[in-house]
Parts: C-alpha cells; structure tokens; sequence
C-alpha cells in the first residue's frame, strides 16, 4: 500500500498502544490499589461526613479534625473528589490503555501534590507522631502515581 494509506509496522486502533507487558501487571494492581483506597476514602466522606472529619484515617488517629472548624459541604466534596479519583484508577486498570493510564495518574499526582505542598506548609493541631505519620502518608500519595506513571512511559526502540 502506498500513499495517505500506507501504514508502517503492527496497527493499532488509536488509543490502545499497550503497556510495556512486564509492566502491564504491576502497573494494573497499582491502579487497583490506588482505586480502592481512594474509594475507601470517599464513601465514608459522602456518606458520613461528620464521622469521616472527627475519625481520618481511623486507628487512635484524627488527621482532618486537626483542621476545624468540620464542614459538611467540604467533606462531601472532599468524598466526591476520593469516589471521582477511585473511579478513575479502577477504570484505567480496567482498560489497561497507556494514554488512559497516563492522563488518570497525571491527575491523582497533581491533586496528591498539591495536597502535599499544602500540608507540608499548614500542620493544623497535628503535632509529633501525627504530624509524621500524616506527611509520610501523603508523600506515598505523590510517589506511588509517580512510579507508576514511570512503569507506563514509552518502551525504548
């Protein structure tokens, strides 16, 4: 075939190059992962908002009632976010398309980061341990798209 028509190497439908395939797993349970907290997060945000602010993340500790004053309207919103992200991750884990993949973990590292740099400049009532805990927690946010995102860039020629 020559000419507009003419095509070079496999076809492939647009949208649909695969990830690197020692990656594919890997990138894949990452995704569902990452969903799954992120949904874990949510639901409990939208569906009892006062509970989520006065218990995050559970286990003795209270990290988003060191921020008051509690705010229903925010923490729903705040859930909506988790529940828009989750639902994104599993969806791109799901499809196992790399732009898909890329674009979904280029959104969750934005949010993750400017999350982190807030946090990291406003420690709110959080002292110590808590403190600790809270920034390594978000730090992991930031890093686990990022690696991820480093497992889906474009295979070496």
């Amino acid at each position: 075939m020559t000419g507009a028509g003419q095509r070079h190497g496999p076809i492939r439908p647009a949208g649909r190059l695969p990830l690197t395939r020692r990656a594919v797993p890997l990138v894949r349970a990452g995704l569902i992962l990452l969903g799954l907290l992120h949904l874990s997060w949510g639901l409990p945000a939208v569906l009892a908002p006062r509970w989520f602010f006065d218990h995050f993340p559970g286990l003795g500790q209270a990290w988003t009632a060191a921020y008051p004053p509690y705010n229903a309207h925010l923490m729903t919103d705040v859930g909506a976010t988790f529940l828009t992200l989750g639902g994104l991750l599993l969806t791109a884990a799901w499809l196992a398309d790399r732009r898909v993949t890329r674009v979904v973990l280029g959104g969750v590292l934005f949010f993750s980061t400017v999350h982190l740099i807030f946090h990291l400049a406003h420690h709110g009532a959080l002292t110590g341990g808590g403190l600790v805990a809270s920034l390594v927690s978000l730090a992991l946010g930031v890093l686990a798209p990022s690696a991820l995102l480093m497992l889906t860039r474009w295979p070496r020629a």
